[in-house]
């Protein structure tokens, strides 16, 4: 850095100096070495550090180099094991340029990949010269993940979305695309570059304005392409506009156009001013497809568990006398017993268990009333789901909307692949995790994992 101008017997001199190369921590995974993201080290004088993608800590301040230092660590999921006062940390001597690894016992069944979206993915890194070539988009928070495959792509769509230059950001769903298969490894670190929809300056801008004139956020969900009667792929979802504090006034559906890359409402099914009834159930949610023993094709919406179906095709989508309701299954059991209440999540056929899988938040779970993530196997999309496992837990922060990602693993593979968004919203963590607060966190389940014995039907 540069000091500014020294005074000194009325002689200005100018003085450099350069700063300290940071000392770089890895953070890593005791039973297999893979770096492990958001894992916070405090000193004992409270300040603290997080690791990157790469499970990278760049520890720059210029008190500690050369000093002896503790680090508490502080993660969800992953632990250092206690010492003698109850303490779980390490001890090492900050130098300059030094590099030091430290192991961290995983507690869940999950495997935490890394952030997908927001800022500094790979910040800390980059502070000791690694990850030059990582680009960054723009976005500092993103709420609640759609996605669909459309015209040989994967389309991204996401909820309120926070950006640098004022709290409040873009309201009318942010949007990007990727390759189907989007991740050339299933280990972290995790690089997904995600293709956003940008304006002519090149920022990331809104894709649906369904109606610029009316007030309020714009949320699309039920995010699908189907195919119309003349073969076309079309890219569909069904939004709601959104009131204080977050309700809802109006419901509608909205079509994809490939021409503006702007979602368009074609039908308007309900509005608050007309005193109408809220119509359930709604194409909401996360959609799967699924053929019955006849052969009949449906596409059905859940939000974890099925709760609508209709024909699979654009036009039975459009005509709400094609959708049928479908019973909600008794709740899954925990392996004592318990019922696990579902909040949300996504259910997806699974080629490897051979079977339709589940992952879904526990509502009011325990530490976290909505950071408690469960696995459930079921022969039918319509359930019964069988004995419910936790995968996923965090002491006190939310982790909601969780969505599988069937298609960006090959058919057959043992890995199951989920991403929910982590906010400090519905819970009373006292400070937001820097960087990673309200972005989307991918996970990875290995389903021959043993300690999932009991959701697959085995002692």
């Amino acid at each position: 850095m540069r000091v500014p101008l020294l005074v000194s017997f009325g002689v200005y001199f100018l003085v450099s100096a350069s700063a300290a190369e940071p000392f770089k921590i890895t953070v890593r995974d005791s039973e297999n070495g893979w770096p492990v993201p958001m894992v916070e080290l405090r000193t004992t004088h409270n300040v603290s550090f997080y690791s990157d993608n790469a499970g990278v800590v760049a520890v720059d301040i210029p008190e500690l180099m050369g000093v002896e230092t503790w680090f508490n660590v502080i993660a969800d999921g992953y632990e250092r094991k206690a010492d003698g006062f109850g303490m779980r940390g390490f001890r090492v001597l900050i130098e300059e340029s030094g590099t030091f690894d430290v192991e961290l016992e995983r507690t869940i069944i999950a495997k935490r990949l890394g952030r997908i979206t927001g800022a500094g993915i790979f910040g800390e890194s980059q502070q000791v010269g690694e990850h030059l070539e990582w680009k960054e988009s723009g976005i500092f928070g993103s709420d609640s993940v759609q996605n669909a495959v459309y015209r040989g792509r994967m389309f991204w769509a996401w909820g309120d979305t926070n950006l640098a230059k004022y709290p409040l950001g873009l309201f009318h769903m942010t949007s990007a695309t990727t390759p189907v298969q989007p991740l050339d490894t299933f280990k972290p670190p995790l690089q997904l570059q995600l293709n956003y929809f940008r304006n002519e300056e090149g920022e990331v801008r809104n894709v649906a304005n369904v109606a610029p004139d009316d007030p309020g956020p714009t949320w699309v969900s039920g995010y699908v392409s189907l195919q119309d009667h003349s073969g076309e792929e079309r890219l569909v979802g069904c939004y709601s506009k959104i009131k204080p504090p977050l309700s809802s006034y109006r419901t509608g559906l909205c079509v994809w156009n490939d021409t503006t890359e702007n979602f368009e409402s074609i039908q308007i099914l309900w509005e608050e001013s007309r005193g109408e009834e809220v119509p359930k159930p709604l194409p909401v949610g996360h959609p799967v497809f699924w053929t019955d023993k006849e052969g009949v094709e449906w596409l059905l919406f859940g939000d974890p568990f099925p709760a609508i179906r209709m024909p699979a095709s654009f036009e039975d989508w459009k005509n709400p006398e094609t959708w049928s309701p479908i019973p909600a299954p008794e709740p899954p059991k925990s392996p004592e017993g318990e019922p696990v209440k579902s909040h949300r999540g996504s259910i997806a056929w699974n080629e490897f268990r051979n079977c339709w899988v589940a992952i879904f938040c526990e509502m009011e779970g325990d530490p976290s009333p909505l950071g408690e993530i469960w696995y459930a196997e079921a022969d039918s999309p319509f359930g019964p789901w069988g004995t419910a496992v936790k995968v996923l837990s965090h002491q006190n922060y939310t982790f909601y909307n969780p969505r599988i990602h069937p298609e960006f693993v090959e058919n057959a593979a043992p890995i199951l692949l989920f991403e929910g968004t982590y906010s400090q919203m519905f819970s009373n963590a006292p400070t937001p995790t820097p960087r990673s607060n309200y972005n989307q966190i991918l996970y990875r389940l290995d389903l021959d994992d043993p300690r999932l014995a009991p959701a697959q039907g085995e002692n």
